[in-house]
């Protein structure tokens, strides 16, 4: 047996295999005698038919079977042998299927790169910082007993932030539309939960009246066949409610489970947990901004097999954030696949990029790292043993821990090789980031 690989297009391989006559003819005559065993045709005895005429009779699926036992066998061994990573499943194609010439097929699949991790440079991260200041407790605050509050029903217009309780039907040219109705329709007037324009015209509208309001679907709607249309929606407003905050009191500590017991005991708990916030904000932009500078120190192509794959991935993703089967959505309807296709390759080469730091560093997670890992996680429940005890009897958990546990390891040692400058954010401006 023999074999040659050529380069084609970006990471795309060529393999072609050449198989000698003798094995395949050997492989086609033991199957002919493992038929001849059990095979009954008129005229013979079982175990009795000529060879040729098994041959005449079966001859085709058996050399199919062959073919396909042949390359299921060679394949594998070859692409050891030239220790190449292949990200697919590979096209065949036969060059040669004559036995009397011998075999030869062709393998056309895409190959992982080779990657060899720059980890130095001129260039530098950004270490994050986040300030928390007096206003932005405040506005959380405030936030916490808004949304905790209770919403009121009122006998007047209507208001930016009230919620209103609507009945609606739109019409594009005069024609309907996928999700153009709803009955009882609670909306919080400002929460740009609608498409732009919508939630707008519901201002200063008296309760029980009917009206119509006119809005455009954004160009960029995740709906192609509505992106850019001008809608006509019939509106019936049937009640507008207004938001009562709820009080600093024992009932709302509970509902958030505070152990505290006044205003300033609560003040202090919901700064504490901003703080845990910010630690974990700090850390999460620190990595990202330390993966792009590595993005753009290491310059290497991934294969689209595997960025198709993740594309589809988030797609399915995103279809069932909105409640949608994916199985049941075509690519040209919602979310078309395209629209992934960047953030899908950045991903596949951030996870390529990071096993491959993971061989240049030799990180690997020892039993004790682990254990110390899932200690520290667990002491935040109420029941740290039993949430232990449930996480060791859970492998995905442990292997998604194991995977958070490299993460860390490897950011500490890029930490220390990589440079970096201080980048101080306020609380408030987050959302940005």
């Amino acid at each position: 047996m023999t074999s040659s690989i050529k380069k084609l297009k970006d990471l795309e391989r060529s393999l072609t295999v050449s198989i000698e006559k003798d094995l395949y003819q050997s492989k086609f005559n033991e199957k002919i005698s493992n038929l001849k065993k059990n095979v009954k045709l008129d005229g013979f005895r079982k175990g009795k038919v000529p060879n040729d005429v098994i041959e005449q009779r079966y001859g085709g699926s058996v050399h199919a079977e062959v073919l396909n036992d042949l390359i299921q066998d060679s394949y594998p061994k070859e692409i050891a042998e030239k220790k190449i990573r292949p990200a697919n499943t590979p096209t065949i194609s036969m060059v040669e299927d004559n036995p009397d010439k011998g075999i030869k097929y062709n393998a056309v699949f895409e190959v992982f790169p080779d990657i060899k991790p720059k980890v130095s440079s001129w260039k530098t991260f950004e270490k994050h910082k986040i300030n928390i200041l007096d206003e932005d407790i405040d506005h959380a605050i405030k936030d916490i007993l808004e949304r905790y509050g209770d919403w009121e029903k009122v006998e007047r217009n209507s208001a930016e932030n009230d919620q209103v309780i609507i009945d609606f039907e739109g019409t594009i040219e005069g024609e309907p539309f996928d999700g153009n109705t709803a009955k009882d329709f609670k909306l919080v007037i400002g929460s740009k939960s609608m498409i732009p324009g919508f939630e707008d015209q519901l201002i200063n509208k008296k309760i029980n009246s009917d009206f119509e309001i006119k809005t455009n679907f954004p160009d960029d709607y995740f709906k192609k066949d509505l992106a850019g249309k001008e809608a006509v929606f019939k509106i019936n407003l049937k009640e507008v409610q207004e938001n009562v905050p709820s009080k600093i009191n024992k009932d709302l500590y509970e509902k958030l489970a505070m152990e505290v017991k006044n205003e300033k005991e609560f003040r202090d708990e919901i700064k504490k947990r901003m703080e845990n916030e910010s630690v974990t904000q700090e850390k999460a932009l620190t990595k990202d901004s330390m993966y792009e500078l590595l993005l753009k120190i290491n310059k290497f192509s991934a294969p689209q097999c595997t960025i198709k794959e993740q594309s589809e991935l988030m797609r399915k993703e995103a279809l069932s954030r909105i409640g949608r089967n994916p199985e049941e959505e075509s690519d040209n309807d919602l979310f078309p696949l395209d629209t992934f296709k960047e953030n899908a390759e950045k991903r596949v080469k951030l996870d390529l990029l990071f096993t491959a730091l993971l061989n240049h560093y030799d990180l690997k997670v020892n039993q004790d790292d682990l254990k110390e890992f899932i200690e520290e996680e667990a002491k935040r429940y109420k029941d740290p043993k039993q949430f232990e005890t449930w996480v060791y009897n859970q492998p995905n958990q442990l292997d998604q821990y194991r995977m958070i546990v490299l993460e860390n390891q490897l950011v500490e040692k890029l930490d220390n090789d990589l440079k970096s400058k201080d980048k101080v954010i306020n609380f408030k401006d987050l959302s940005k980031y």
